[in-house]
Parts: C-alpha cells; structure tokens; sequence
C-alpha cells in the first residue's frame, strides 16, 4: 500500500504542477484578448537624429544561409554612415572564407569580421567580444538562419523613445512553415509563444525575454545588466531576467515580424529543445530565488516563476504519463475509490486550456475560418502529441538543468532547403541515435500495449491520454530515427 500511495502521490503532483502552469496560461491568454485592442499601436516618435547602430550576426559554420543573411542585413534601410555590421565568426569549415568573400561586395557598408580561433563562451562568448568593440549606442542581433526586414531599425528604434526602455523584441515569422508537418506543428507552438505568451506578460510590465535574435538593446542597458555571460544555455533568457530585474523595460511589438528557418528534422528540433529547455532549468536556478525575494508584484512573481519553470512541465508529462500505468492498474483491482478519478478529472481542465491558448494563437490573422477549424482539428492533438512525445527528451535537459550538470552549447543546424540545399548532404547532421531515442521507442510499444489493454477491458478513461502518448513518441521515434539515420 504504500507503493501505492507513492504513486498516487507522484500523480497527483505531476496533475497539480500541470494545472498550475494552466493557469498562469489562462491568465496569458486573458490579458492576451484585453490588449488586442493596442496592438496595432505603432511608435510616432521619430528620432530628432538617428543613432549609430552595431548589428551583429553570430556565425558558427553555416554554409548553406550566411550568404542569405549578409545579403539581406546589406539592405537595411539606415543611413551607412551610421551602422556597423559585425560578422561574430566562430566558424572551422569554408563558412570563414565564404564571409570574407561575401563581404567584399558591399564596400560602401561598414562590415566588421571578428573571427575566434577559440570558442569560449560559444555564443555568448562571441557577442561579449563584439560588444567591446561596437560603436553603436543600440545592438540589434540576427541568427544566421534569419533574414531581417530592411526597415528593421527604422521600426525599432522610435520604441527607445524613453531612456527606460533596454530591449525591443520583435515576433519571429517563419520561412519555410509549410515545408512538412513538423515545420507545421513547430510553428503551432512558437506562434503560442510570440503572441499569447510574449503579449499576455508585456501588456502587465511581467518579464519577458529576449528571444535571441529578432531583437535590438540598448547597448548601456546590456552593460549596466553584467554584458554577456555563459553559464547557461540561454544566455538570451538570462541577460532578459538581470536587465529587468534592475529596472529596465523591455517593449515587445509583434507588428515587426522577423522571418526565420524552422529546423525541418527531428533531430535538429531535439539540439534546439535540449538547448532551450536545460537553459530554461539553469536560468530558474540563477534568478527564482532573487525574483522571490525582490520587490515585484506578486502577479509579476508567479509569471516569473511560471516563465523560469516552464521547462519543468516535460517532467510533470513524464511522471504523470508513467505513473499513470499504474494508476490505471490499481483502479482496475478497486484500490482507489471512483471519487478520487473523478477529482483527477478535473485537473484536465488544465490541457482544455492549455489547448485553448494554442488555439487562439493558430486562428490569430486566419483569414478563412473554416478551412483553418479543419486544420486544427488534426493539429492540436498532433501537436499535443508530439510534445507528450518529447517528454522523455526534454525532461532529461531539465533535469540536468536544475541538478547544475554543464554541457557545451550545441548549435541548431540550419538548412536553407527553400534555396535549393539537400539534407542528404549535410555535413552539419550527426547520426549517432542517442538511448533516449530507443527509449522513445519502448514508451511507444508500452503506451500501444496500454491502448490496447483500454479497448480489450473496455476502461476508457485513461485511453484518449494513452493513445496520445503512443501516437507522440511513435511519431518522435520514427522522425529522430529517420533523421539520425540521414547523417550516415
């Protein structure tokens, strides 16, 4: 019995964590539809004098889109004599000499190549060097996978107006979205982010982040906040959380789109989610604690925590899904009384709105209704799947996260397959299969055998949860198999 306690125990908990993150969803979603009305809202303050401004790329072997991005940063419509490019160059293979002749053919362009021999610090590392050397009074920061919009500076900067305001972030847009269904189902899940998730705590001065790339500092805000550091994967989330915590402002703008390659393989999405979510964990580690106890709002706090521990609901998936085997047993030989499924029952309410925040975000700017109601009726569970789906994965990076183990930063490999890149020949794919995959693989048989059991007993409670978690990591599985399998 008392196994059995432990695992209702362990059950529950996961259902609880999963509600209250729900929650601070909902609320999102809440203060989402009260700003719809502001969002289209532009800056009119137009600069009396444009500042000089540094951009900088960050570059790590990026064969097929560098010359993308240096030919679309070459169109920014800004005054030359007051822009500098940086091109923060860490790369080993022909990237570097396909910069420096790329370059070439823009002489009227201030470009600046900074090449390190040594990574420390990764990206981080990188663009604290740039910072050092940048004579621009702003920042603003592109991936090698994004091609800037050319008014880009000239959208932004009106948005410093005041001497408060440290960062502007921009809503990423994406480049190849109908590629396949999982560059589909990728941006289903970021659109959520850039809209509901980045406006719902912008609208209430909560802290946001900036998300990488797709964004413009003020240069002095990063200095004041401690300049770059790498002792985490997300050194993006981290600077966000020391400059808001000393007081600077942060302007979100999702009418300033800046377009961007979705990763079109599985295992390119797993280097990106293990990055993003073991950063995630190490930022919670970092600022939770400091957050609590400064003088915030307590709406502001329990959005921070929210954001800082968003990461950890893989591991509540994970505990929830495999408890409830276990779970669904012990009801079945009348060890746990009806009342108590039915309490678990109203912890779902937590996924019907967490489904509901995806969903507003999918229809946001839809123009035909109901051909987009078709796509989401196989989008949502597709997608809810696949992340169920990615549990295992991801609870792993948080979990290495929260324990303070350190890994090196691993790049997302970029493609450009809109350019005419294959991905059979991708040096930048690696192929060894990691045990997680395998393991994907056994969670898939265990939670099919479970469906099956669900049909064959006639227990159906559990079974939509069950046929979920088999379709997600069988489609995980199979994806990462696949891909793996395409770097041999």
């Amino acid at each position: 019995m008392i196994f059995l306690y432990i695992l209702i125990g362990i059950y529950a908990l996961g259902m609880l964590f999963i509600f209250l993150y729900s929650l601070a969803q909902g609320h999102l979603l809440l203060r989402f539809l009260g700003a719809k009305k502001s969002l289209g809202e532009v800056a009119h303050t137009v600069p009396k004098a444009w500042p000089k401004v540094t951009i900088q790329l960050p570059v790590y072997n990026e064969l097929y889109v560098v010359d993308r991005l240096l030919d679309s940063v070459a169109k920014m419509n800004y005054p030359a004599d007051l822009l500098e490019i940086q091109v923060l160059d860490d790369s080993t293979d022909q990237t570097a000499e396909l910069i420096q002749q790329k370059i070439q053919e823009f002489p009227n362009l201030n470009f600046k190549y900074i090449h390190r021999i040594d990574r420390t610090g990764f990206k981080a590392g990188a663009l604290k060097e740039g910072l050092a050397k940048a004579s621009g009074e702003f920042i603003a920061i592109f991936d090698a996978d994004f091609v800037p919009d050319p008014d880009f500076l000239q959208k932004t900067i009106p948005y410093f107006s005041s001497e408060k305001v440290g960062m502007v972030q921009t809503r990423w847009t994406h480049l190849n979205k109908n590629y396949s269904l999982l560059t589909r189902l990728q941006a289903f899940a970021l659109d959520a982010h850039f809209l509901i998730e980045q406006i719902g705590r912008n609208s209430q001065h909560a802290f946001i982040n900036f998300n990488g790339t797709g964004g413009i500092w003020r240069k002095s805000c990063i200095i004041d906040a401690g300049d770059w550091q790498d002792d985490t994967l997300t050194e993006d989330l981290d600077l966000s959380y020391r400059a808001q915590r000393k007081g600077w402002e942060f302007v979100y703008r999702p009418e300033i789109e800046s377009p961007a390659e979705l990763p079109p393989i599985m295992s390119a999405v797993k280097s990106q989610q293990f990055r993003w979510t073991k950063g995630g964990a190490e930022c919670a580690g970092k600022h939770a604690r400091a957050v609590l106890g400064e003088n915030f709002p307590l709406s502001t706090k329990f959005h921070a925590m929210a954001h800082l521990f968003n990461s950890s609901i893989f591991i509540a998936i994970l505990l929830v899904s495999l408890s409830s085997i276990g779970v669904w047993w012990a009801g079945m030989q009348g060890m746990i009384s009806d009342n108590l499924f039915r309490i678990a029952g109203l912890f779902m309410i937590g996924f019907v709105i967490i489904a509901g925040v995806y969903l507003v975000a999918y229809f946001y700017e839809k123009r035909s209704f109901l051909r987009s109601l078709i796509q989401a009726i196989y989008m949502l569970p597709l997608f809810l799947s696949v992340s169920m789906g990615l549990a295992l994965h991801n609870a792993q990076a948080v979990w290495e996260g929260l324990s303070g183990k350190k890994s090196p930063f691993i790049r997302t490999p970029k493609f450009n397959l809109e350019g005419g890149s294959g991905l059979e020949s991708n040096p930048y794919i690696k192929f060894k299969i990691p045990a997680t995959t395998w393991m994907e693989g056994v969670l898939m048989l265990v939670f099919s055998a479970m469906v099956g059991l669900h049909v064959y007993w006639g227990t159906f409670e559990m079974l939509p949860f069950h046929l979920m978690l088999a379709v997600g990591y069988g489609l995980v599985f199979f994806s990462s198999f696949k891909a793996y399998s395409l770097g041999k």
